[in-house]
């Protein structure tokens, strides 16, 4: 399991979701350009103090991304308000990456047409979303669960 960024836009979500993939020995991926400098710095203050100890590969854009993910073989797994699976019903498999978009905008519709899944975390109704970094730890929680690749 992989869990990827699109474009985020806040380091402090940044931390927090590649703190999480530390912590669960998920490798995490970074889809260019951020929405602050990038840095090792910049993760310190947001509070990532696991930096060095995160698996994280940096993309420069979508296209490079793709052609990576494509090598790999891998399915995409979108994450979004407007999924057309609800997360309880999704089965997910080995190797599956999680995407998740960027905090102002998700992702364009170019992205949305190459995942191979939509889905979304149920919510009650009247609520617009989830913090980035909160749907990231559910999506990767439940995908974990029912993949047992949770760390021994």
């Amino acid at each position: 399991m992989d869990i990827a960024l699109y474009q985020p836009d806040i380091a402090g979500n940044v931390g927090t979701i590649l703190r999480t993939a530390a912590c669960l020995g998920v490798p995490a991926h970074i889809i260019e350009p951020c929405g602050f400098p990038f840095s090792d710095g910049a993760l310190r203050r947001a509070g990532m103090d696991y930096a060095e100890r995160a698996n994280v590969r940096r993309h420069p854009d979508w296209g490079a991304f793709q052609t990576w993910q494509q090598d790999q073989q891998r399915r995409l797994v979108l994450m979004t308000t407007a999924g057309a699976t609800p997360l309880p019903d999704f089965d997910f498999v080995q190797g599956d990456i999680l995407l998740l978009g960027s905090e102002s905008s998700g992702v364009p519709p170019h992205v949305h047409e190459t995942a191979a899944a939509r889905v979304a975390i149920p919510m009650r109704s009247g609520f617009r979303s989830l913090n980035v970094a909160v749907a990231a730890g559910i999506a990767l929680g439940e995908a974990l669960r029912q993949t047992k690749g949770f760390p021994a």
